[in-house]
């Protein structure tokens, strides 16, 4: 048994570096650069808004809608970008950003990674 649990130990330390999302702690970020509404249009003309509230420190309450989809989510911010559901917005410019969401066909399930941006208004 602990042959057994060494070895799921190991492995666990092994693999962790690969998951690693962020070089960086988190650290404050200028709330006017996050704060607000953004909007954008995915290829297929699907456009989407995200709203970004309540900006303190490295955390911020997100409204993320595009379609009949809509999601709700605290968020931390780290290395530019935070996650909400599917979807991942990173700040690249003053007033802009690149949304990432993986979109799923209903009828075929196939999944597609998306790129977008969006500007804030």
């Amino acid at each position: 048994m602990a042959d057994l649990l060494s070895a799921i130990s190991s492995n666990y330390v092994a693999m962790g570096s690969l998951y690693a999302s962020s070089k960086g702690p988190y650290v404050p970020v200028d709330a006017t650069l996050y704060q607000g509404t953004w909007s954008g249009k995915y290829a297929n003309n699907d456009t989407f808004t995200i709203q970004v509230s309540n900006v303190t420190g490295f955390r911020a309450k997100v409204r993320y809608q595009s379609g009949a989809t809509m999601k709700y989510q605290d968020v931390l911010i780290r290395d530019n970008s935070f996650r909400i559901g599917d979807s991942k917005f990173t700040l690249t410019n003053t007033g802009k950003a690149q949304i990432k969401t993986v979109m799923t066909n209903a009828a075929t399930g196939a999944q597609t990674l998306e790129t977008a941006y969006a500007t804030q208004s």
